[in-house]
């Protein structure tokens, strides 16, 4: 299987080189250029798989220059007992028809693990399957939880160095404190005076600088992408959905065939494009649901067709979802309207901050795709509801998306199955979660996580046990124009 352009130009390339690649040498994301098919009998096999066996089988299907056994054999060592300690993408039943799928169990207590878990080993193999010599030079923009997975990810890995960039005023405390004090010879961290998309769209512009690529090249290195928009970062992500009907029918919950539905909180769209595609495939999802913060522009998008990214931006309590520009949104547009429209699209978003979609297009996005969004008020509000009236203790994304879950419900009376993803412990950022569970500020932000535990008697996980008495390595704070400079002073 090879994979294309989002925006039409370019030859194929393949897996590995994709993966190595990260951007096509346009601008655009990398595609497949077919879907494989998953069948019903596919399925039933992958119901009697552990978590490792069903994303080595999925990813073999995508990856098709890696061998299976490469494939198990990374895939065993990325999910094992020891990294995530809590299980692999388990279900939990709250109230009817949602099925809570909790994504965070890894080494850094966020959804990202998943996929950074196993993306670096990946990217080892493709660099040798293409017979790179340089060392790739990742560059990471993060709202939050990425920057910590993919730092624990690529720590102290062969051939690869990383920087990580974050809005300094756009992480919450533990998430910061997270990053600065990881640990890797190979890895650097730096705060930007900026919002995410700023951070973002400098990391986008170091990858088009024609000037950089060759003053790295002479230097040993050329630059890699670790957020969603890599596809190695996005294919693990199809596995989420793919595991959880196993597991809904290995409950008796679903028969082989039977449809449900799946809730994602989104901020750069890569986890709910990711179900897309395995619905694509064959996988019987009947709708996808978008759940948005008050930065709503994905809710106002699959309403009205017109993506404006010209609105106030908000810092909230789910900074990971504090985005304008939803990168994968174009990986989308691709499959519904073709190269030479996204092309059109993401041109006009340069250049003017918005695009609008045909009536058809927008149409065939909706037959798949529902948005909703929670403020901070009913952020916080179904925080407190699931832990008062459920016992369940949830993050301020994983609210967000219960919130948006129960709007569906409510407009819709579907009772079909409803898959809602967590993509976050609620430790990782305790002093929120505190503040809306028991009306009252904590100690500090710190603080917080030990307060919360002794109040509502739920577990720590283990990656921010003690995380206040770490010591700090990383403390940088650049402007958006300064990142290039960063980019080269750390190849040197």
């Amino acid at each position: 299987m090879n994979y294309i352009s989002t925006r039409g130009t370019g030859a194929p390339v393949s897996a590995a080189q994709a993966i190595k690649q990260g951007l096509a040498s346009d601008g655009g994301l990398f595609v497949p250029e077919t879907l494989p098919a998953l069948s019903e009998t596919d399925i039933s096999a992958l119901c009697k798989m552990s978590y490792p066996e069903r994303a080595a089988r999925i990813l073999s299907l995508f990856l098709t220059d890696y061998t299976e056994e490469e494939l198990l054999n990374d895939c065993h060592a990325a999910y094992g007992n020891s990294s995530f300690v809590g299980g692999t993408a388990p279900l939990v039943s709250t109230r009817a028809p949602i099925e809570i799928m909790e994504l965070w169990h890894g080494p850094t207590a966020a959804f990202k693990d998943m996929a950074l878990q196993i993306m670096p080993r990946l990217l080892s193999r493709a660099l040798k399957k293409t017979g790179e010599e340089r060392t790739a030079l990742i560059l990471v923009a993060t709202s939050g939880d990425t920057g910590k997975a993919a730092l624990e990810g690529y720590r102290d890995i062969p051939q690869i160095k990383m920087i990580v960039f974050y809005p300094v005023d756009g992480v919450s405390r533990v998430q910061k404190l997270q990053m600065a004090t990881q640990l890797g010879e190979n890895l650097k961290v730096c705060a930007i005076r900026g919002n995410f998309d700023d951070a973002q769209n400098g990391v986008k512009e170091i990858f088009g600088n024609k000037e950089i690529a060759e003053k790295l090249n002479e230097k040993g290195y050329f630059l890699s992408s670790a957020n969603s928009i890599n596809w190695g970062r996005l294919a693990p992500q199809i596995v989420y959905y793919v595991s959880a009907y196993c597991d809904l029918i290995n409950s008796g919950k679903r028969a082989l065939g039977e449809p449900f539905n799946v809730c994602v909180p989104t901020g750069n769209f890569g986890n709910i494009f990711a179900a897309y595609l395995a619905k694509r495939m064959g996988l019987p999802i009947r709708k996808m649901i978008c759940a948005s913060n008050s930065n709503n522009i994905l809710t106002d998008f699959l309403s009205t067709g017109v993506y404006d990214r010209n609105r106030h931006f908000y810092l909230t309590m789910s900074p990971s979802m504090d985005i304008l520009i939803s990168s994968n949104l174009e990986r989308l547009l691709w499959f519904v309207a073709g190269p030479k429209k996204t092309a059109s699209y993401m041109k006009q978003l340069r250049e003017t901050g918005r695009y609008a979609v045909e009536p058809e297009i927008l149409a065939a996005i909706r037959r798949d795709f529902a948005g909703y969004f929670a403020d901070e008020a009913a952020t916080a509000a179904t925080i407190r509801e699931y832990w008062e009236k459920d016992g369940y203790l949830s993050d301020p994304h994983t609210a967000v998306a219960l919130h948006a879950a129960g709007q569906y419900l409510a407009e819709t009376g579907d009772r079909l199955p409803l898959v809602v993803d967590s993509t976050a412990s609620p430790y990782k950022f305790a002093n929120n979660v505190y503040r809306a569970v028991f009306g009252c500020d904590p100690s500090g932000d710190l603080e917080a996580l030990d307060e919360l535990a002794a109040r509502t008697g739920v577990e720590i996980p283990y990656p921010l046990a003690g995380l206040a008495s770490r010591t700090v390595r990383f403390r940088d704070v650049c402007e958006r124009t300064e990142m290039p400079k960063v980019v080269l002073n750390f190849a040197k």
